[in-house]
């Protein structure tokens, strides 16, 4: 019936595998991209715990939800993405979806690109999320890449960056990562945001806004800067969330597509094709993490207790990419990695090599991602001085 040879296996994933055999007690895996405590652990926020409690005592059924998801999430994802004041909220050419995670908001705004636009081509940054092109070509869209990271400066690579947005075509889609760049680690400043902006409506290319990492960068207010920057420019755009790690609700599988039009007229169009992709994929979402969501950010004493975990996940993801500058720098390591300590979120391309990667793994039990990408918050105070060493040792 068919004749297929074996697909290679994923390249973070398939490290998560080989991590899981790997018999050593002292290894240490910065690949997949989770949250872990200071205790190694991938924990459930307190605020999602009283959550599930009042969802336990009060759901009355199980029934499908609608094709869009729980009631209440667009209103309140909405103003999460864009601020409680922005004249926005409410406005009938807004319309929210929930999805299940980012990816698969990302893959509905995929089908829904296809359908609206079959002749675009999707940017996708150099580097990305090692998922962006499998998710649009699936789709049947073309991929190509604009500059973005500077390997040699460990920065971003402005004049690239916006050289290349200067010659996307009209009527082309460009992903955007919202902040905490995966997996470099590197965003742009307001003014560099400001820039893009221009370009995207000087040109006539859509943005398409994966914000996957609200509130692992500077803040839930300052992370968002960049979209703001994109909507004063009354932009056409797309935005697919994800609440997995912010609310730690990864198997939960909770996101939303976000769509932003010129008039509501044409948003109510452009929707109900969004909800036809949905309909002939998954038909409607899962509930649980949408309820979660939907009931933390109902209630302003669950709000605050999700927003003081979340700040204190973000400072101790700072103070990791500072006790690992700091540690490589008392070994002596004749190279200046202070650059992992201006960088935002998760990930950090901590400038090793494949070759170096590969000795990490093989002599140390030290898990990466072959690009020299790692989980900067899978870094916990028991590993640090071990992970130091051994970076140390391959350099």
């Amino acid at each position: 019936m068919y004749h297929l040879n074996l697909a290679p296996a994923d390249p973070i994933l398939g490290l998560n595998d080989a991590f899981n055999a790997d018999p050593r007690s002292d290894k240490i895996n910065l690949g997949v991209g989770v949250y872990k405590d200071a205790m190694g652990r991938t924990p459930i926020m307190t605020a999602v715990k009283a959550a599930e409690g009042i969802l336990l005592n009060d759901e009355t059924t199980k029934s499908y939800l609608g094709i869009t998801g729980n009631a209440a999430l667009p209103a309140l994802a909405q103003a999460l993405l864009l601020g409680n004041d922005h004249p926005l909220l409410g406005n009938p050419r807004v319309k929210t979806a929930q999805a299940p995670g980012g990816t698969g908001a990302l893959r509905v705004a995929a089908d829904f690109i296809a359908k609206a636009n079959p002749g675009a081509t999707v940017w996708v940054s150099n580097p990305t999320w090692a998922n962006h092109n499998a998710i649009f070509e699936a789709a049947g869209l073309t991929t190509a890449v604009y500059r973005y990271y500077d390997a040699s400066t460990q920065s971003l690579d402005e004049a690239g960056l916006l050289e290349d947005l200067q010659g996307v075509a009209a009527n082309d889609v460009v992903v955007l990562h919202g902040c905490c760049h995966n997996p470099s680690g590197v965003d742009p400043s307001a003014q560099t945001w400001a820039k893009i902006a221009d370009i995207a409506a000087n040109k006539g290319w859509m943005p398409l806004v994966d914000f996957a990492y609200q509130g692992f960068g500077a803040g839930i207010d300052a992370d968002r800067q960049g979209l703001l920057e994109l909507l004063k420019k009354d932009l056409s755009l797309l935005v697919a969330a994800s609440f997995s790690k912010n609310f730690g609700l990864y198997n939960e599988r909770i996101g939303a597509l976000t769509l932003i039009d010129q008039d509501a007229a044409t948003a109510e169009a452009a929707f109900s094709h969004i909800k036809l992709s949905i309909r002939a994929n998954y038909s409607n979402p899962p509930a649980h993490g949408g309820a979660i969501v939907a009931t933390v950010l109902g209630s302003s004493e669950l709000r605050n207790q999700w927003e003081t975990e979340l700040t204190q996940m973000r400072e101790r993801i700072a103070d990791m990419r500072t006790g690992l500058t700091q540690g490589l720098a008392a070994r002596g390591v004749d190279r200046d990695f202070s650059f992992i300590q201006s960088q935002n979120g998760m990930f950090s391309f901590a400038g090793i090599s494949p070759e170096q990667v590969d000795r990490l793994r093989s002599e140390f039990g030290v898990y990466a991602v072959r690009s020299g990408r790692i989980n900067v918050a899978a870094i916990t105070p028991t590993n640090l001085d071990p992970l130091c060493d051994a970076i140390a040792a391959v350099l």
